[in-house]
């Protein structure tokens, strides 16, 4: 066996790994090895990684997948999820938008909603991965900047560490993040972690982070954690967030929109 251990960066062998666990169901080391092409050691230290993060259960000489964890659906099906309540999210995170500003806006289909709503807007500039919000965007409206990156086909973004070389130039003035997760102990989660070293990149570079989620969100934990709540400044959601959830937010400084 030829060994390409050292070719391929942690992150993505992880996703690989996890998704021959799920098709799978469970799996012996010899077969991941055989299938991923790395050796019996890596397989180990990646299995007890992911088990770490409760991606997947480990056994003797193996693993299995952990059914309960958060799938991602497609674009197309995550557009029709709550399709009323990210409209409205779109329309009030609309208002933190202002003239002369540079916003980013992130990939998932509540950020689609939003830049439907910016396309008369030609007195900001929009830096986005999205390649949906891309095209929205392209015939009139912001300045459009696209931040370049690997394709994640699923979402359609832009993502991974080829990213940073246009994101760390840039100083945001607002961020508007999407999500997969959103609990009260992960903070924000996603299913890719190309896609969380993004988003958590840009976050980094931005003035203030606004979450655009609906309340199936809250509570929910995906692969990859991809910000923390210190990050995070507004959270838009609907009107049937929990009471609970809302009160651990306003503890924490972060202004809760109930659209």
């Amino acid at each position: 066996m030829q060994n390409h251990d050292h070719k391929e960066l942690a992150p993505r062998r992880w996703d690989r790994l996890r998704a021959l666990i799920r098709e799978s169901g469970v799996i012996a080391i010899e077969e991941i090895c055989r299938r991923l092409d790395v050796s019996p050691a890596t397989v180990r230290r990646d299995l007890d990684q992911l088990e770490r993060i409760g991606a997947i259960q480990r056994v003797h000489g193996g693993a299995v997948s952990v059914e309960s964890r958060l799938d991602e659906p497609g674009f197309e099906n995550k557009t029709s999820i709550a399709a009323r309540e990210k409209r409205r999210i779109a329309q009030a995170a609309l208002s933190y938008v202002a003239d002369g500003e540079t916003i980013y806006l992130d990939g998932g289909s509540t950020l689609l909603e939003l830049a439907r709503l910016l396309r008369e807007r030609s007195n900001i500039t929009v830096v986005t991965n999205s390649l949906r919000a891309a095209t929205e965007l392209a015939g009139r409206g912001p300045r459009l900047i696209l931040i370049g990156g690997e394709l994640r086909r699923l979402s359609q973004t832009l993502v991974g560490p080829l990213t940073r070389h246009v994101l760390e130039g840039l100083h945001l003035d607002k961020a508007f993040m999407g999500t997969i997760g959103l609990s009260l102990k992960e903070g924000l989660t996603t299913t890719d972690p190309s896609e969380a070293y993004t988003k958590e990149l840009v976050m980094s570079q931005a003035r203030q982070v606004i979450v655009l989620a609906d309340s199936s969100k809250a509570g929910k934990v995906s692969f990859a954690r991809a910000g923390n709540w210190n990050n995070i400044h507004v959270l838009v959601t609907d009107r049937s967030v929990d009471e609970d959830f809302a009160k651990d937010l306003s503890k924490r400084k972060i202004k809760l929109v109930r659209a």
